[in-house]
């Protein structure tokens, strides 16, 4: 039987967890101020890196005292720097809920090889953060990129802790508030709340970070891609735009017309509230329609941005079947491109939600995922 489809399509059918939709004034027109051809080390490759350090810092209202570098390898290489130069000086907790994390619990545990305490959840919650003790070093996703699953807040973390508080921050930044006085390094890439392009990542050190870093020598060598220091000193010039290795001078056009457009629609605030909206689109639907539900059953720790859904309907005997040709579905029809569940994840939804996304292409999307589940409901009762 066929299954009528919905009166409109989204604008935009990108609801990708990264890279993200760009945001929605962009156009490669307004990128034509990049120095393409020039070397990121003459005086105006240096001032485009320098206003994307300071534009980041401006928009997330990162502390003047706190550094900021761009790094290779996107929000990975930012952790991963973090971790092997910091680590090791005391014992770590390492909190993970979804498979970002996990990889970093294996890069400690097996790689590493250190004096770790592994504390882990099942995806769609978070550990319980009253048993982690921050006089130690703590590694842990703000938000769960692949769980949809987030920390509440910054709470339970000390503001006299012995310890630093590594976080990897990649699809909180831009959408939610991050308590910087309780974050000593912070991550993220340009790919995800900000649309940006790929390859590109962002360490933010805090004055906490960097003693340890100037006083703290780790046991294993640092390849050169990795290295912050020199001499026991920390290398500034990685903090002013003198990045490690060349950087992408488009990219970072990119990303400066992205900030342009945050600062546009309110920054920060202006960001959370387009994520919030967006989170609530699918809230409403999901609200009325019984066969669908967020993976992340509390409220509290839910993400606005990387939501998360999985079918709830007890017709469907093999979920990753299902949820892979609802995808399809949405993809061949060109109404979603990109929602499957991460390969890692259970099976279900994953909708991009972050500011870059419009509230009304979410809410046009619902109906589509309700057209797509009826008629895979309808094949199955005629295959059975």
């Amino acid at each position: 039987m066929a299954i009528e489809q919905p009166a409109t399509r989204p604008a935009n059918p990108r609801f990708s967890s990264g890279p993200c939709a760009k945001p929605p004034a962009f156009s490669l027109d307004k990128l034509s101020d990049a120095p393409l051809g020039r070397s990121h080390r003459a005086a105006v490759g240096k001032a485009k890196l320098k206003a994307a350090i300071e534009g980041t810092r401006e928009v997330l209202g990162i502390p003047a005292d706190y550094k900021i570098g761009i790094v290779p390898a996107s929000d990975t290489g930012a952790v991963e720097m973090a971790m092997w130069n910091l680590l090791g000086e005391r014992k770590v907790e390492m909190l993970a809920w979804e498979s970002f994390g996990a990889g970093w619990v294996t890069d400690a545990v097996k790689q590493l090889k250190l004096d770790a305490e592994v504390k882990e959840a099942p995806y769609g919650e978070i550990v319980d953060l009253s048993t982690v003790d921050t006089d130690n070093d703590v590694v842990f996703t703000w938000n769960g990129t692949t769980s949809g699953a987030r920390v509440p807040n910054g709470d339970w973390i000390k503001a006299d802790r012995q310890g630093l508080t590594i976080c990897d921050a990649t699809s909180a930044a831009f959408a939610q508030r991050l308590p910087w006085d309780k974050l000593d390094v912070t991550t993220f890439s340009w790919q995800k709340v900000l649309g940006g392009e790929a390859a590109h990542g962002m360490i933010i050190l805090s004055p906490r970070a960097v003693e340890r870093l100037e006083s703290y020598t780790p046991a294993w060598p640092l390849p050169k891609i990795f290295r912050l220091t020199k001499g026991g000193k920390l290398i500034d010039g990685i903090f002013e735009g003198a990045t490690i290795n060349t950087p992408s001078m488009l990219a970072v056009e990119d990303y400066l017309l992205a900030l342009d457009w945050a600062r546009s629609v309110g920054g920060l605030e202006g960001l959370r509230e387009r994520a919030y909206a967006n989170l609530a689109a699918v809230q409403s639907f999901v609200a009325e329609n019984d066969w669908l539900a967020f993976l992340v059953d509390d409220p509290a720790i839910r993400s606005n941005t990387s939501v998360c859904l999985k079918f709830t309907d007890e017709r469907i005997t093999d979920g990753a079947a299902f949820a892979k040709a609802i995808v399809k579905r949405l993809d061949t029809e060109g109404v979603a491109y990109d929602i499957g569940a991460y390969r890692d994840a259970p099976a279900g939804l994953r909708i991009w939600c972050g500011g870059t996304v419009e509230a009304a292409d979410v809410a046009t999307l619902m109906p589509w995922i309700k057209w797509a589940f009826e008629a895979e409901i309808d094949a199955l009762s005629e295959a059975a």
